[in-house]
């Protein structure tokens, strides 16, 4: 059953936001939240009543307030990044928000229809450098309208689905956070080091330390299979992301013969930026594949540590909370870029503790990992399920046949 499209302009009041005079210093530091793109999501469903920016009652005269259950879209830059607000609040110029007129949209559904709209706005966007589609686009597009009861429906049905996607990443979440208590407990802290342990420079307990190199002609080079060529988007912290994995020819991967990899090699991005949790500079993950099977290119680093070594108890420090501050503390470079020399890679002090204190540690820690990929496993699997959801959602082809009580 195909559900009838109106433009958002004739289902709610649509706004673009502003922001306060920042030379003004009354504007700011008050208790009313001041959104950016930087605080919607490209996934799932993000209520927003708290912010990092906060403005005063005067900083909001000339701005928009938007009341509660307002529909929030960024349409300039990172197009699509969506939040729903769970408080009055103002957002800057990049958000356009919807306020729906509630007897003909059910604001959650509203949401939820509105995340169709990420590919368009991709299209209609002009290419330029920096993405915008203009309010008068925005106040064009159209979303299904479904009688109000479906909406609701509609809407229940996939919080549902969302609240068990967010238990069981929450679950990870956990087992994250017992690890990293038991290694506090354990050895303390990694740089500060109050336990006194030996401290040894990580160039002393590796082989080899290099970058990689990034061939000439770029994507040019690339082929549809061969060597796996690792680059700084398929590391991460402790793992290997390899969606968006690109190959070379067996010819560049000999010529490139000193990165290329071996089996439990630690990979660490060398250039990106710091600023927040999942950054590109400092990501560090162990390969796993055979011997000789891939290679990285100029944005990484290969730490290949001595046989003695127990290279899970080091991978597990370089990417502690503790490390990534004294990563930000010897990068070098502008804010937009920054890098890890190789004169700093190998000057990194690695604490020693006693070698069967660190296999009790990554004992525990295998086991956890274990659980945690299984877990991965039950979540992709909440993942494709809510997006076939979605679909039938939107197709009219989810079947409910009573009405679902809203979460």
């Amino acid at each position: 059953m195909k559900y009838p499209k109106i433009k958002l302009s004739e289902l709610g009041k649509v706004i673009t936001g502003d922001t306060p005079k920042t030379d003004d210093p009354e504007n700011y530091n008050g208790d009313i939240p001041f959104v950016t793109p930087a605080d919607l999501t490209n996934q799932g469903v993000k209520y927003i009543n708290e912010t990092t920016v906060k403005v005063t009652e005067k900083g909001i005269k000339n701005g928009k307030l938007l009341p509660k259950n307002s529909v929030l879209v960024c349409c300039i830059g990172s197009l699509g990044k969506m939040g729903i607000a769970d408080a009055d609040l103002i957002t800057n110029q990049q958000i356009n928000s919807i306020i729906f007129n509630e007897e003909k949209i059910f604001p959650k559904y509203g949401y939820y229809a509105c995340s169709l709209l990420k590919p368009e706005l991709e299209k209609i966007a002009p290419s330029t450098t920096v993405k915008i589609v203009k309010k008068s686009l925005f106040e064009e597009m159209e979303i299904p309208v479904p009688p109000m009861t479906v909406q609701k429906n509609i809407a229940a049905v996939l919080d549902v689905a969302q609240s068990l996607i967010k238990k069981r990443k929450e679950s990870i979440a956990k087992l994250d956070e017992l690890v990293r208590a038991k290694f506090s407990q354990m050895f303390g802290d990694p740089i500060n080091n109050p336990k006194k342990w030996e401290v040894k420079k990580l160039k002393n307990i590796s082989t080899k330390i290099l970058s990689g190199t990034t061939p000439k002609g770029g994507s040019e080079v690339y082929i549809e299979q061969g060597i796996t060529f690792l680059r700084s988007q398929n590391v991460w912290k402790n793992r290997l992301d390899l969606d968006d994995v690109v190959y070379i020819d067996k010819e560049t991967h000999i010529k490139m013969k000193k990165s290329s990899l071996e089996y439990r090699d630690i990979l660490m991005t060398k250039t990106g930026r710091i600023n927040t949790e999942n950054s590109s500079l400092g990501r560090a993950a162990i390969f796993l594949g055979k011997n000789d099977s891939a290679n990285i290119n100029g944005h990484v680093y290969l730490i290949r540590l001595q046989k003695d070594i127990i290279n899970e108890f080091i991978l597990f420090i370089l990417t502690t909370n503790e490390y990534r501050e004294y990563i930000r503390s010897v990068c070098v470079g502008g804010i937009d870029k920054r890098q890890i020399n190789k004169e700093h890679l190998e000057e990194f002090p690695i604490i020693s503790p006693p070698i069967e204190l660190q296999v009790q540690f990554t004992k525990l820690l295998t086991h956890v990992e274990k659980l945690k990929s299984e877990m991965r496993i039950n979540l992709n699997e909440l993942e494709d399920n809510f997006q076939s959801l979605f679909q039938q959602a939107f197709k009219g082809e989810l079947v409910i046949k009573d009405e679902i009580p809203m979460l």
